[in-house]
């Protein structure tokens, strides 16, 4: 499955747009990524386990959204757009959200 942030795919023609798929996934923290982050917030920079959490939710969300695709007979999804929100106190959710469709042979 192709997916892309791109409105099309090069070379690939679209032959019928099949709508909108989204895939989603809420995480929260846990205490030891809580602990290390205090700890790195007093003497700055990158909080890795954060940014793992948040990578793998990422994945976990296009996979979702691909599986959406997948279930409609999509060849691609284009235009593909994340966004976050906060749930509650501690965690956020991640949804990524594009167009699926069916290419040109």
């Amino acid at each position: 499955m192709i997916f892309t942030t791109t409105e099309s795919i090069a070379g690939k023609p679209t032959r019928e747009v099949l709508g909108v798929v989204t895939g989603s996934v809420v995480q929260s923290k846990h205490i030891g990524r809580d602990i290390m982050a205090g700890f790195k917030s007093i003497v700055g920079g990158e909080i890795r386990g954060y940014t793992e959490m948040l990578s793998e939710a990422r994945d976990v969300a296009i996979q979702r959204m691909v599986e959406s695709a997948k279930n409609k007979g999509a060849d691609a999804v284009v235009g593909i757009r994340f966004t976050t929100s906060a749930i509650m106190d501690g965690s956020s959710e991640i949804m990524v959200f594009g167009t699926a469709v069916k290419l040109s042979q």
